[in-house]
């Protein structure tokens, strides 16, 4: 729901209404909203769309793939120990 409004007012944004205009009518700051232009911006990439909000979850999931692995690789190495 709060994505849902977000990117709401990002496209009222990009539909060329201004940043103080948007905060005196909807309540966040104009600052806030600048934020979440940014965020949730598209970047087109070998003909995808990506949107900084996509891309932080990449590297969030990413990471956690890496200390899966870690783990992995750490049972692995004492497993092998008892075998």
């Amino acid at each position: 729901m709060i994505r849902y409004f977000k990117q709401s007012l990002v496209e009222m944004h990009n539909q060329g209404r201004s940043y103080t205009e948007l905060a005196a009518e909807y309540g966040p700051s104009a600052d806030s909203i600048r934020n979440w232009v940014k965020l949730y911006a598209a970047h087109e990439v070998d003909g995808e769309k990506w949107t900084q909000a996509d891309i932080n979850a990449l590297q969030k999931e990413n990471d956690k793939l890496r200390e899966e692995l870690e783990i992995l690789k750490r049972a692995a190495v004492l497993l092998s120990k008892y075998n």
